[in-house]
């Protein structure tokens, strides 16, 4: 009896030990490829209704843990660094840096950590997060896409997504007039990660 509980016991052990093995491997590591530029976090917003403004942040890093066999373990993390707005206008980057916007020197730092994921279809899914930004954190979530991934040429392997959301300024204690028209920014956001 004694050998058969002490052989049972060695299964159940070696069980569990090829079980964890398994779940360690299903869930993967992505540092966000910001280096070689093949990340984006950009934003289009109306101006007064009368055309498009659009810009980026070209300063922010991230990674995110992708469980492929069970989508809903998967987990996103982002900072962005608020000073690198970026218009293509000087004086109005320097606008957005000040009071009326992001206050910067005060609030240098926005940052999203996923809190769930939803798979919503065979390469989409729904993340939704905490999202902090001058000092105001709120639930948002990005309705993101898998693009594809695979070995790159330098002997990684990478993956790559992109996901779009919409923020209300006032949410984030935004509120500088530029008409109802402008009420909310559209984000689009492209990442491409590095497996680690």
């Amino acid at each position: 009896m004694k050998r058969n509980v002490r052989s049972s016991l060695g299964l159940v052990v070696v069980g569990f030990a090829l079980l964890t093995s398994g779940m360690a491997q299903a869930a993967e590591t992505y540092k966000m490829d910001t280096e070689g530029s093949h990340a984006f976090i950009q934003f289009k917003i109306q101006h007064l209704g009368f055309s498009w403004l659009l810009g980026r942040f070209n300063t922010f890093d991230g990674e995110f843990v992708l469980d492929q066999k069970n989508i809903e373990n998967s987990k996103v993390k982002v900072t962005i660094d608020v000073a690198s707005v970026d218009s293509n206008h000087g004086e109005r980057d320097k606008h957005l840096r000040g009071k009326d916007f992001f206050e910067v020197e005060k609030y240098p730092e926005a940052t999203f950590v996923s809190t769930r994921v939803e798979k919503t279809g065979e390469k989409t899914a729904k993340i939704t997060g905490d999202f902090t930004l001058k000092g105001v954190t709120k639930p948002v979530t990005l309705d993101a896409e898998y693009i594809g991934g695979g070995k790159d040429p330098w002997g990684g392997y990478r993956q790559g997504f992109e996901a779009t959301t919409q923020l209300k300024l006032k949410d984030f204690g935004i509120d500088y007039n530029l008409g109802p028209a402008s009420e909310v920014v559209d984000i689009y956001i492209s990442v491409e990660g590095i497996r680690q």
